[in-house]
């Protein structure tokens, strides 16, 4: 077999594609490792700056300064047990109403998924979804952050596309040995779905380890269901203003702990985002047929 010679163009392509990826990457990863370095570093020498991918003075007292603090610890809490919940409730709901959709005996599906789709890209407002939510009482409750994200157009579509490509046959061939819809779904869809399981578990639970904003809009006044991403929020606004609860008591152990407001938040950005990309990896790979099955049209 003789190699099949590469052209000039084909070269420059290669290298030129090469080096876009590398200064990508460095893009990328330069501000994160910069953060990391300032975490690491003591708070006081981080003050005259120059510090960028090693910290100068070493130290862990950032992160002790960050788990001092009662409410991230909380917030914490609150977010890994939405992020568990959340993820396996919208999982499970999801999967379900994909399966009803997907059969070819069902009515009206059609219908149903272009008011699904029309639903992505409409909503009521502010406003009416947060008299909606306290007329339901979810307001001021845990389960604010769990049952209105159970059900989610896009996560559906992308399940029920995936079940639509799957053989008849299957199907057919179980109900003929007696099979009711339960057993069909539990024992023949849902076993070869696992890949596109993983990928919508993947989107539930970034959305739902990343979100702030539903706790600051329902739980403000209740530190209860505070979330770790709304505390760190809070933490960056009071560092850039200077001013705030948590950078005043991040100042005041300045001078004991050499740590200041600036690699207390550092700290807390690297430990609230640590979780996330350590799941990256493992499910990196159910990305693009996520993403490629979900674009699939009818």
């Amino acid at each position: 077999m003789k190699k099949q010679k590469t052209s000039l163009a084909d070269k420059i392509f290669v290298v030129c594609n090469t080096l876009f990826m590398i200064a990508f990457v460095v893009v990328t990863l330069y501000p994160v490792l910069n953060t990391l370095a300032i975490s690491l570093n003591d708070g006081v020498d981080a003050v005259r700056g120059g510090i960028y991918l090693w910290p100068r003075k070493f130290t862990w007292k950032n992160y002790q300064t960050v788990l001092g603090i009662q409410d991230i610890i909380i917030g914490a809490k609150i977010t890994v047990l939405r992020t568990v919940l959340g993820t396996l409730i919208a999982l499970v709901a999801n999967a379900l109403l994909a399966f009803v959709v997907s059969r070819k005996r069902f009515l009206f599906k059609s219908q149903l998924s272009l008011f699904w789709v029309i639903t992505m890209y409409v909503n009521g407002g502010l406003i009416p979804v947060f008299l909606l939510y306290r007329n339901l009482g979810l307001t001021g409750t845990f389960w604010v952050y769990v049952i209105p994200g159970a059900i989610s157009a896009f996560n559906m579509l992308v399940l029920r596309t995936y079940m639509q490509g799957l053989p008849d046959s299957l199907e057919e061939s179980a109900q003929l040995d007696g099979a009711g819809y339960w057993t069909v779904f539990y024992k023949i869809i849902s076993p070869l779905c696992k890949p596109v399981y993983a990928t919508v578990a993947l989107f539930v639970a970034v959305w739902q380890w990343n979100s702030w904003f539903d706790a600051m809009i329902y739980n403000r006044m209740n530190d209860e269901y505070t979330t770790l991403q709304y505390e760190l929020m809070k933490l960056l606004s009071s560092v850039m203003q200077q001013g705030g609860n948590a950078a005043n008591a991040a100042a005041a152990g300045a001078t004991s702990a050499a740590v200041t407001p600036v690699t207390v938040r550092s700290a807390a950005t690297i430990a609230t985002m640590l979780p996330i990309i350590m799941l990256y990896p493992f499910l990196q790979r159910y990305f693009v047929t996520g993403l490629t099955i979900g674009g699939v049209k009818e």
